[in-house]
């Protein structure tokens, strides 16, 4: 963790940042998508309204939107974490195999990009998402590291931290 002594206390005496909303066109068939394909934990919070999250307790909460939404923007993209660059590689091959089931486009080729390999893919709901490996704790390492000068974790030269495997998670390497 940084230490935080030099920063301003903050105006506000928050705790926790519990939840984000995304749109869904059809609150079935984005339930499925969610649970069937990404995994999720679903619960319906009303007619017009679902609560998902995995592997925490961030929420999103997904509210029916009109048919013709707009796509989300790709920074502004939500991220889902997986053990290794081995299992980007199967993610991604499994979402470019099942992408007209889930209405998924615009899938990107994994890479090494800010700080991690990863790639992306709007849903049928036009919602981004991005696969990618990170250590434990997703990008808490970010925070350990504490502020970057310049391009930071966007430099080709910044030392990426490398997933452990699920086998060895003792073991961390630097990716180049």
């Amino acid at each position: 963790m940084t230490d935080r002594d030099d920063h301003p206390k903050p105006a506000l005496n928050l705790k926790f940042l519990s939840h984000g909303t995304l749109e869904s066109r059809d609150i079935k068939q984005t339930r499925k998508f969610y649970e069937e394909f990404l995994g999720f934990e679903v619960v319906q919070a009303s007619e017009r309204s679902l609560w998902a999250r995995l592997g925490g307790n961030h929420v999103y909460v997904v509210i029916k939107a009109g048919p013709t939404g707009h796509s989300m923007p790709f920074a502004n993209h939500n991220g889902i974490d997986v053990h290794s660059d081995a299992e980007v590689d199967r993610a991604h091959e499994i979402t470019v195999r099942e992408a007209s089931r889930w209405g998924l486009r615009q899938i990107s080729k994994p890479r090494v990009q800010h700080g991690t390999y990863s790639f992306y893919f709007w849903d049928a709901d036009e919602n981004a998402w991005e696969i990618l490996s990170n250590p434990q704790g997703g990008y808490s390492w970010m925070f350990e590291r504490g502020d970057q000068q310049g391009r930071g974790h966007w430099s080709k030269d910044f030392e990426r931290p490398m997933k452990a495997t699920a086998d060895d998670a003792e073991e961390t390497e630097v990716r180049p």
